[in-house]
């Protein structure tokens, strides 16, 4: 793959992007109109009912983050004037047919003036209910390669996955794709078919509701219900799960038109940007930062993890510029053997980062830069102090050490119930809940904490090197881990961005 100039490429063209308002979507949308100003049009699928709904949550949820900063600051009062020429919010749905866009003017103009769709648009709760993961990751991504269909002069589909599809799996992971029905664990009984995933779905909802359950207690179920699903086929969650599902759906509408070239971008643990548009930027806490953020406020007395094990993390402006050399690079170059083209964006096979080491940066940063306590907590808005955590090498370890301190004196005062007034016997129930609950949390994530696979990067590092050559879209586009020096971008760059956008400190 030879690459001109991306810049250039990108003059007067018009991409759809859903799901506008997650966190990457936004790097995506800036990323573009700060790079190329002369785009023809971003057109931004975000869910709604009407025109003035999306018109509300675009400039709430979308331009007026920070992120935007950087942009507006460049075009000064005529950033304005510019947005609108440029960007056309639409109200729609990916989980619908259509895309759930009503304006039968605006469907075919996004079909015959489209050059690019990037579908952004996911659930990435791990623990999402079934139905509403289905729904958006698996049903998703089909309705959107299905409008692809439609776009006459469609030069490529990006979609965005994750490089988790893989599973628990170790080992060195390839950049290969998943066939339709494929499993983690080898099973073909159940056959894994997302017909059946979507019939099985429906019987089950429509059992809660003769059942005459609660909403409350329909999310549990639904929940425990995708969860299950997800492990009998080998993924540890609904998440990954649904995201595989998403990306067979594609791979069985290419198969159906070879014609259309298709991008899958499966970054690892995405995190605040290493530079662009600024340092630091991070929306929502995912599996690391809530470690980061429990260790500021001092409530992390023990840390999982062992010497060795590498956590692939990959900063979200990165994963934003793999995404536009990889669209531009590949537009009207469909593949030859009716598979998409894959990209894992992530840094374990290049530039690793041990997870162990994150002990020392929780208790270094904030020993230095301490949170203060709410006013209205036991410490009345002083410092709150953190100490080093103590390492548990594995899961079942921890698990004892729980036990011992915890469950086994809880199961003496159950010994003396009837002694115990209502107040304890609360005290100890409340207790009891508190520990399941941390036992279920460390059992979810233990997979990632654990994770001992090694993202290949092949097709990613030829990515890379076809921009190696201009260098300064070299450093436009920048992706390479292999720049990150993991110890200041967390002292520096992750954790105080972490502090200040997410936790709004």
């Amino acid at each position: 793959m030879e690459l001109n100039s991306i810049i250039e490429y990108l003059d007067n063209k018009s991409i759809l992007v859903t799901g506008p308002t997650g966190f990457l979507a936004k790097l995506f949308v800036e990323k573009l109109l700060r790079v190329q100003p002369n785009l023809k049009q971003l057109f931004l699928l975000i869910r709604a009912s009407d025109s003035a709904s999306v018109t509300q949550r675009f400039h709430n949820e979308v331009i007026e983050k920070e992120v935007f900063r950087v942009l507006k600051t460049k075009h000064g009062v005529g950033f304005n004037s510019f947005l609108p020429e440029k960007v056309t919010p639409v109200a729609g749905d990916v989980t619908l047919e259509n895309l759930g866009i009503r304006d039968p003017e605006l469907t075919r103009k996004l079909w015959s003036e489209v050059d690019f769709v990037a579908n952004f648009a996911a659930t990435t709760n791990f623990n999402e209910r079934y139905d509403v993961a289905f729904d958006t990751n698996t049903v998703g991504a089909k309705n959107v390669s299905e409008f692809c269909m439609k776009c006459v002069n469609l030069k490529l589909l990006l979609y965005v996955s994750t490089a988790y599809v893989w599973g628990e799996k170790s080992g060195f992971l390839l950049e290969n794709p998943l066939r339709k029905g494929e499993t983690l664990n080898g099973t073909t009984s159940p056959k894994l078919d997302s017909q059946i995933e979507m019939k099985l779905i429906s019987q089950k909802l429509q059992e809660l509701k003769d059942e005459q359950v609660s909403y409350k207690e329909e999310t549990t179920a639904m929940k425990e219900f995708g969860l299950r699903r997800a492990r009998l086929f080998g993924w540890p969650n609904t998440y990954v799960f649904t995201k595989a599902m998403g990306e067979m759906e594609i791979g069985v509408l290419i198969e159906s038109r070879n014609d259309l070239p298709v991008v899958i971008l499966r970054p690892t643990m995405i995190t605040s940007t290493f530079k662009e548009p600024f340092p630091g930027w991070i929306e929502g806490i995912r599996i690391i930062d809530s470690v980061i953020l429990a260790g500021g406020k001092g409530k992390i007395k023990c840390f999982l993890g062992r010497a060795g094990l590498i956590t692939d993390l990959i900063p979200g402006d990165m994963v934003v510029n793999a995404a536009i050399v990889a669209m531009v690079g590949h537009a009207n170059q469909p593949s030859d053997n009716r598979q998409p083209i894959i990209y894992q964006v992530g840094s374990s096979a290049r530039s690793p980062f041990e997870y162990i080491k994150l002990r020392g940066y929780l208790y270094n940063y904030f020993s230095k830069n301490p949170l203060i306590s709410s006013p209205t907590s036991k410490h009345k808005g002083k410092p709150i102090q953190v100490s080093h955590p103590y390492v548990f090498p594995t899961t079942a370890s921890f698990f004892t050490f729980l036990y011992i301190t915890h469950m086994l004196p809880l199961k003496g005062l159950r010994l003396v119930n009837s002694l115990l007034c209502d107040y304890f016997r609360d005290k100890c129930n409340d207790a009891e809940r508190k520990i399941t609950f941390i036992m279920k949390l460390v059992k979810f994530y233990e997979p990632y904490i654990f994770f001992e696979g090694i993202f290949a990067d092949s097709n990613t590092e030829r990515l890379r090197a076809s921009v190696r050559g201009n260098a300064a879209e070299a450093d436009t586009f920048y992706f390479d881990p292999k720049c990150i020096n993991w110890d200041e971008y967390f002292m520096n760059t992750h954790m105080p961005g972490l502090v200040k956008y997410a936790l709004k400190y």
